[in-house]
């Protein structure tokens, strides 16, 4: 965001990006792909630059 120089406020007043979307991405909650789709378009960005797979701790186990 700070690379493109579109505030949090820019995101929520312009853009119409719902500030429990925003805490969800910095808690590491559930979001939907399209509100990731939508603020990539925003910061054209990819997903691969505002989100990291990382897997469960369950995941690595069960292989």
């Amino acid at each position: 965001m700070k690379e493109r120089g579109i505030s949090q406020y820019a995101l929520y007043t312009r853009y119409g990006i719902s500030t429990s979307f925003l805490d969800k991405l910095r808690h590491n909650e559930n979001v939907e792909i399209r509100s990731l789709d939508i603020l990539c378009s925003i910061l054209k960005c990819d997903f691969g630059d505002i989100v990291e797979h990382i897997p469960d701790e369950t995941e690595s186990k069960e292989q």
